[in-house]
């Protein structure tokens, strides 16, 4: 079969039977793009593809300058791809299985102190409509951890705040009960309250928590610009975003001795190794509280 055939599989593939999201999808087919570029004009079909090939396609995105998250991207990517291939039967072996990616350095992410967090919260003017809201934004998401997209797909017939939860739908459409935390619940309840009624919902819109001024849902980017803007007016210089209150609300649960578990399935991680980061980052709160306050600490 030929690229285009393979690669219009692979999209439905990851659609429908992996249930991906759009942006995933985007993204794997993206990296396949760039495979495709480097063989097809040299006439090598998908089932011809070797371990050579693709040996030699790494080393020219090295020479052109692409990082080595950004290969070990395309790499996971060319993997899922033949994956769907041998499930299809379209091709007999696994050119990536002996592929090496590249050795990446375990970053921890950057998170806002407890009292970051109170500072950015207190600068927001609640007597404003806007305000009220943005509370309650950014109260939801160090809350509860969620992504930005599971915030702005919130819906009212997700949030049981009597029970204090929500059930949110995060990446592949997968659902999880997540707790909310006392004042969350306070500052979303005064948002529907006192804001979210005197907006004219547009039709279709009825059940999200979180609207714009127009009735309309949120915009990621705008839940974005919200985040900086709050950050700035707080004179916090660290660049932050939705997902730094994510990485604030793992942090502050590890290094208050929460169970790892827990964690894992309040964030929706898959895998308990993406939780373990906040391990680390727990490690490195005790060596600088041993430095700061041990006599023998330095």
């Amino acid at each position: 079969m030929t690229w285009p055939q393979t690669r219009s599989g692979f999209r439905a593939w990851m659609m429908l039977e992996r249930s991906l999201s759009g942006n995933t999808v985007d993204g794997y087919l993206n990296d396949l793009d760039k495979l495709i570029a480097y063989l097809d004009p040299a006439g090598v079909l998908p089932a011809a593809v070797t371990r050579e090939h693709l040996e030699n396609f790494l080393i020219q995105l090295g020479e052109l300058g692409m990082g080595a998250r950004s290969q070990a991207r395309l790499i996971s990517a060319t993997r899922t791809f033949y994956r769907y291939l041998l499930l299809e039967d379209l091709v007999t072996e696994d050119p990536t299985a002996l592929i090496d990616g590249p050795r990446l350095p375990r970053k921890l992410p950057d998170t806002l102190s407890q009292a970051d967090v109170e500072k950015l919260l207190a600068v927001i003017d609640l007597s404003t409509p806007e305000g009220m809201r943005n509370r309650a934004i950014l109260e939801t998401l160090y809350g509860c951890g969620l992504r930005v997209s599971e915030l702005t797909e919130l819906r009212l017939s997700q949030c049981f705040l009597d029970l204090g939860f929500v059930r949110v739908t995060g990446k592949g459409d997968k659902e999880r009960l997540v707790p909310l935390g006392g004042a969350a619940i306070r500052r979303i309840r005064d948002y529907l309250q006192f804001t979210r009624v005197h907006v004219p919902i547009k039709p279709g819109e009825e059940d999200l928590v979180f609207l714009n001024r127009r009735g309309s849902r949120l915009s990621r980017v705008m839940v974005f610009n919200i985040v900086k803007e709050t950050g700035a007016l707080a004179g916090i210089r660290k660049s932050i975003s939705p997902h730094t209150f994510r990485h604030s609300f793992a942090t502050h649960l590890v290094e208050g001795g929460a169970d790892l578990r827990a964690v894992q399935e309040m964030l929706g991680h898959e895998s308990i190794t993406t939780t373990e980061i906040y391990t680390h980052l727990d490690r490195k709160y005790l060596r600088e509280t041993l430095e700061r306050y041990h006599p023998r600490g330095q």
